[in-house]
């Protein structure tokens, strides 16, 4: 009788493939969310200098704000800790894409454009973008194109203002203080942001009764928070939050310790987290 001879190779080789594909799968299923849980850490984007959504507190010189809270009781949620990282609008997207952050909380308009790049949460906060300037400068829409308006680069604020009033002579600031100094100082004759931003800073000024938002509106523009394109797991996670959020009502509360009646910018809240219907539609 003969004994055929048996080798090891083919064995090996088909071992190290099947454990390079198991790798490879386990590769595939780890993802953001379970790097944050491993790290113990959250890392998001936040305004620092935009109130009341997100900036540095005068006494404290902590970074506070609406889309702080938001971020930290995400964070809590998942049993982590939170890293703030300050951002200005321009850059909220490299954040984000290069890696740098895991979410973006930062008053971030939702768009088909941005959605190419970045995934977006369901909307958590509604507005308008509006006008502030001198009393009795911007009375009418019409004026606009006639005005130096200053407003944020890389906003759907100046989109928007470039496409409604192409013959408005747009100037840009990095962020919304910078803007805000433009005005008072008489560089720009209006500024332009959401509704709430300027609230905030209109209700600030100590000169505030020679300032209005004259009753003029661009658009109504959806907030949500952004996770990194494809990272379905967290997107998945941000979401179920925010509609456990609403449902238990933290997320009232947050809204109401920022814009609630006895809040520095009271602003009637004008969306339900999860209900695509909107109280004020004009």
């Amino acid at each position: 009788m003969r004994f055929r001879r048996l080798t090891l190779r083919p064995l090996l080789i088909g071992g190290i493939a099947a454990f390079a594909s198991l790798a490879s799968l386990q590769a595939a299923w780890a993802d953001r969310l379970d790097d944050i849980r491993k790290a113990g850490v959250l890392r998001v984007a936040a305004f620092d200098g935009n109130p009341p959504f997100g900036y540095i507190d005068a006494v404290t010189k902590k970074q506070v704000g609406h889309d702080i809270d938001l971020a930290s009781d995400y964070a809590r949620s998942l049993g982590v800790k939170l890293e703030l990282v300050p951002t200005n609008p321009a850059n909220r997207i490299p954040l984000l894409t290069s890696g740098k952050v895991d979410v973006v909380f930062a008053s971030f308009t939702i768009t088909d454009e941005r959605a190419k790049v970045v995934d977006f949460t369901t909307p958590y906060f509604l507005v308008g973008q509006q006008f502030l300037a001198k009393k009795g400068v911007l009375t009418d829409a019409s004026q606009i194109k006639e005005l130096r308006i200053g407003t944020e680069k890389g906003t759907t604020m100046e989109t928007n203002l470039r496409e409604r009033y192409p013959e408005a002579k747009v100037v840009l600031y990095d962020d919304s203080p910078f803007a805000l100094a433009a005005l008072r100082n008489g560089n720009v004759q209006a500024i332009t942001n959401d509704g709430v931003k300027l609230t905030a800073q209109w209700g600030q000024l100590p000169d505030k009764e020679r300032y209005e938002i004259p009753p003029i509106t661009v658009s109504k523009e959806y907030l949500g928070a952004a996770v990194p394109k494809g990272e379905t797991r967290l997107l998945e996670s941000l979401n179920g939050w925010l509609a456990e959020s609403e449902k238990n009502g933290r997320a009232v509360a947050i809204y109401d310790t920022w814009f609630g009646p006895n809040s520095k910018a009271p602003l009637p809240r004008l969306l339900r987290i999860g209900d695509a219907r909107v109280a004020s539609a004009k």
